[in-house]
């Protein structure tokens, strides 16, 4: 220091600076380092010793005093500024650090000997290059500051050599950087977090709802089913608040304690010392005062009330103490916060990003099988894998787990070995044991909790097992024959009953590991049987309520609200067949008609058909001795099965059974059945045979019954293009189909009129009937009706020049069409002739605009294809030749 400066005395401000990875620059720039160290000393001289004392330089290191803590910091960032502005050369720029602390001193010949200049200097070794930082006395000395600077608290940090910790603060301004990693502060950590033995995965929506719960409420439970992943996320979530809380963040295990052992456990994560068995002294709470801790405990369902009482007494007193309470059901004291845990989610992205719980389980296959990566043909059964565990953690876990032995193909079939749904019954530990601590399988964790569960509530959760997804109380009450809203209460509560919202209200599940567990209870209590047939009634009555309207009137039957039961189907449908009421199986299969068509469902259906069949002694025997009162319900069944082979193109069985069904409607001389029968499979399928069918039908005044005579007729008059007798006749079947309520909303009187207008190129009329019936379909879920209808307006779109459009129509038509198992019928010649004429014309452009349509969901397709406007009339007027289309 020169003699003539004189150091300042009493509150001095010691500012350090020095060069990040200055050792990097020196032997990166060799010879040139030297120049560029001398110009960095001199633009922070230029802003330091304005006001400041330099009292040290060595290398690429200042030491300086001020007497003033705000021209300090005005100093630093002014330094700051003009070293971000100072052309240096590229890669080379030196990213100085700056550390600031303010404190009592009194120089010596010069020098000052006081432990503020060592304070000073940790708190600038944990800054980062180009960061300016504080300490809290030296923002206090500064008193206000400009309001271009921003001062931005880091929390509290320990300094090496100093007991406590010392607040940080980050100084900026205009044109410098702002955003850096954590402070280089001592590496002590205030926590005894378990360290996870497997990396953590995914969940970051859910740690940022629980970090914000933390930062708002001081007591937050965790709950949460069983094998859901509540205390590694918890724990996880916690780890990241180290920082935050000056006195630690603590983790109490309570697994395996005595309901008495748990105040002494609680006590001992804050540092007290209690005696087993006693409560929480009066003083409990006053200790609390002198923490600003985090406490985390573990598996509190051991001691629901003891807790509970814990929990009150240590939020009574001062400080930021809070708790972070995991378990399986809330505390229910003043000032809790309750956050459910939800599984993994396991659908894909919105883009076909992989789901965190199919992420989980690849890398915990890749771990099992000695690191050796997931091939990509292995990740479609990966995912149906966490799709069938419903994204639960434990259970993705056991899955990889197997992986040591068996190969990733024979995973599907080992799921409910996975959930506890095969082999024996867990037994309950002996007291003090496992039973309240740790559990080993998902079935040995939810049987602790059944065995605590009362009475009624113990029924219910055997009586859910029966519902395959979430379902109204309404419904829970309908199969159970009473109220269940107390014990379903009590089932939410301790983590075994979903509570799902819904626009609707609330819905009520079970996960797969719980529904497990139950339903082997169910069938132990003797209960199955009446359970499961009453459940298969009910959605018989949900079925027929959809054609049912508000007001009592018939309800145009949409199968998109057949959708939402179809897991409740295939299990009624799986009981009855098996061992319940054939005959109230074959009611479930005939009223779900079309749905199996439209759902590409048609093998599975024929399945439960045959099945249905042996049970009963066979298709033929009904035939010729059909139960009393069947015969009607019987004919229906006959000829649904004739329908379902013909969607599958199995044309021999689609012959055999409509001739069984024709011959029991002749047995029962059922005019009405016989008409219905004729009308879907006349003995002679050609146009004088079913214009019989429509006269007869026209006798008989049913009309209705006959619509699928129509449709027959008119594709033998498409085929020979009679398209003016082919109009006339859809025209007036128009109204009759309006009038029917099944069949309606699929609107196929209005796409064969928009296909007829296609192939007389009235594009105008074309655009009409093929929007009006794709609305429809949409709007009442006939999925595979409205593949066909995209594919039209696809055609259309060609017709008038705009072949990117059509290819991209063309190619999700296919590919939905594809996806639900359909066969060509009469258009698909049509559909194929203009899709290659378009694909002639476009060349790769219309390869890669299909490829983009095969991507499409339905949905998808059907909106880009409703938002095309209507032709111009004269567009509509003129035959778009290929010549034209090209020339366009």
């Amino acid at each position: 220091m020169p003699a003539r400066v004189a150091a300042p005395s009493g509150q001095v401000t010691f500012v350090f600076t020095d060069i990040e990875g200055s050792t990097r620059l020196a032997r990166v720039l060799g010879d040139r380092y030297q120049a560029l160290l001398t110009a960095h000393r001199r633009v922070l001289r230029a802003h330091l010793t304005v006001h400041g004392v330099e009292l040290f330089t060595e290398g690429d290191s200042f030491f300086l005093a001020f007497a003033g803590a705000r021209e300090a910091i005005d100093g630093c960032l002014a330094a700051q500024r003009a070293l971000y502005r100072c052309d240096w050369p590229a890669g080379a720029r030196p990213r100085v650090r700056m550390g600031l602390h303010t404190g009592y001193a009194v120089p010596t010949a010069g020098e000052y000997a006081s432990p503020e200049v060592h304070r000073a200097a940790r708190v600038a070794s944990a800054a980062h290059g180009g960061q300016v930082l504080c300490s809290a006395a030296t923002a206090r000395e500064a008193g206000a500051l400009p309001a271009d600077v921003e001062v931005r608290d880091l929390g509290l940090h320990r300094l090496r050599g100093f007991d406590g910790r010392t607040r940080l603060l980050q100084l900026t301004c205009p044109g410098v950087d702002r955003d850096f990693p954590r402070p280089r502060t001592s590496g002590v950590v205030r926590h005894n977090l378990p360290a996870p033995v497997t990396p953590f995965v995914g969940r970051e929506r859910e740690r940022a709802d629980l970090r914000a719960l933390l930062q708002a409420h001081r007591l937050v439970t965790v709950v949460g089913a069983p094998g859901v992943g509540k205390t590694r996320l918890a724990v996880r979530v916690a780890a990241g608040q180290t920082e935050r809380f000056a006195d630690g963040v603590w983790y109490v295990d309570l697994a395996g304690l005595a309901p008495a052992a748990v105040p002494a456990a609680v006590a001992a994560g804050l540092g007290v010392r209690l005696e087993t068995g006693r409560g929480l002294p009066p003083r409990m709470a006053e200790i609390t005062t002198a923490h600003d801790v985090l406490l985390v405990l573990d598996t509190c369902e051991v001691a629901p009330d003891v807790l509970a009482q814990v929990a009150t007494q240590l939020l009574a007193g001062c400080g930021d103490t809070r708790l972070l309470v995991i378990g399986r059901q809330p505390l229910g004291v003043p000032g809790e916060c309750v956050w459910r845990t939800p599984p993994m989610g396991f659908q894909p992205g919105p883009g076909g990003e992989p789901s965190d719980a199919l992420t989980l389980l690849r890398r915990r296959a890749e771990a099992a099988r000695g690191g050796r990566a997931v091939e990509r043909a292995e990740l479609p059964v990966l995912q149906e894998v966490a799709a069938g565990l419903e994204g639960l953690p434990l259970a993705l876990e056991l899955a990889a787990a197997q992986l040591r032995c068996v190969p990733v193909a024979d995973l599907p079939a080992r799921l409910d070995e996975l959930v506890g749904a095969a082999g024996p019954e867990p037994v309950e530990p002996a007291a003090g044991g496992a039973a309240a601590g740790r559990m080993t399988s998902l079935a040995e964790s939810v049987g602790w909790s059944y065995r605590r569960l009362p009475g009624r509530a113990a029924r219910l959760l055997r009586a859910l097992s029966v519902f395959a997804g979430p379902v109204p109380a309404e419904a829970i009450r309908w199969v159970i024959q009473e109220d269940p809203l107390e014990p379903l209460a009590t089932l939410v509560d301790v983590s075994l009953v979903e509570a799902v919202p819904d626009p609707a209200g609330v819905r009520y599940q079970l996960l797969r590991p719980v529904r497990a567990y139950a339903a082997r209870r169910l069938a132990g209590a003797g209960e199955e049987a009446a359970a499961r047939g009453r459940h298969a009634r009910w959605v018989a009555r949900e079925l027929a309520l959809q054609h049912v309207a508000e007001d009592g009137r018939p309800a145009t039957w949409a199968l998109s609200a057949i959708d939402p039961l179809r897991g409740e189907i295939d299990d009624a449908l799986a009981w009855t067949v098996a061992a319940g009421d054939p005959w109230q199986a074959l009611r479930l299969v005939r009223a779900l008609d079309a749905w199996w068509i439209e759902r590409g469902a048609t093998a599975r259906a024929r399945a439960w058909l045959c099945r249905l069949y042996g049970r009963l002694g066979g298709p033929d025997p009904l035939t010729d001795a059909t139960p009393p009162g069947q015969g009607p319900l019987l004919v229906e069944l006959f000829l649904l099965h004739s329908r379902l082979a013909a969607a599958a193109a199995d044309a021999p069985a689609a012959a055999v059974f409509a001739g069984r069904a024709r011959r029991l409607a002749r047995s029962l001389d059922d005019p009405g059945l016989c008409l219905l029968v004729d009308a879907w499979a006349p003995v002679e399928a050609t146009e004088d045979g079913y214009r019989d069918v429509l006269r007869r039908a026209a006798a008989l005044r049913m009309a209705g019954d006959a619509l699928p005579a129509v449709h027959g007729l008119g594709t033998l008059l498409w085929q020979r293009g009679a398209w003016s007798e082919l109009v006339d006749l859809l025209v007036g079947a128009r109204p009759v189909e309006a009038s029917r309520p099944a069949v309606r909303g699929r609107r196929t009187i209005d796409a064969a009129l928009g296909l007829t207008a296609l192939a007389r190129d009235d594009l105008v009329s074309a655009h009409h009937h093929l929007s009006g019936a794709l609305r429809a379909q949409v709007a009442f879920g006939f999925e595979l009706a409205a593949c066909n209808t995209i594919a039209g307006v696809a055609v259309r779109c060609a017709a008038t020049g705009d072949g990117l459009t059509a290819a991209r129509l063309f190619g999700a038509a296919d590919a939905n069409r594809a996806a639900r198992s359909a066969v060509a019928d009469v258009a698909a010649p049509f559909f194929a002739q203009r899709e290659e004429r378009a694909r002639a014309l476009g060349g790769p452009a219309f390869d890669a605009a299909y490829a983009q349509g095969a991507t499409w969901s339905l949905a998808e397709a059907a909106e880009v294809a409703l938002a095309i406007p209507a032709p111009s009339p004269a567009e509509g007027r003129r035959c778009r030749t290929p010549n034209a289309v090209a020339r366009r």
